[in-house]
């Protein structure tokens, strides 16, 4: 089941933040989403994994808010893919 990031109403009308479904083989990411344009954020190292659309057409604030939820958007992927967790077994600081 996708998750959505509750966004404040600002920058809810215009955006959309989630974790889609059918991602599971993909690298940990989340899909930041205006209109019919996509933006992915890597979950593990917080970069856009995409040259287009443009990472700074994403406004500050957005991109606040969705680190200041992290943590979250974190165990929401690894709840979502439990195989293909954000940590892998082998990081040191797990």
């Amino acid at each position: 089941m996708a998750f959505s990031l509750p966004l404040p109403r600002k920058l809810a009308s215009q955006w959309k933040v989630k974790i889609r479904d059918r991602e599971r083989l993909e690298p940990p990411h989340v899909t930041i989403i205006r209109a019919e344009r996509s933006w992915r954020l890597n979950l593990r190292t917080g970069e856009f994994m995409d040259v287009w659309p443009e990472p700074g057409e994403v406004p500050e604030a957005l991109q606040k808010w969705i680190f200041l939820n992290w943590q979250l958007l974190q165990r929401a992927w690894d709840a979502a893919y439990p195989e293909n967790k954000v940590r892998c077994s082998e990081d040191p600081d797990e």
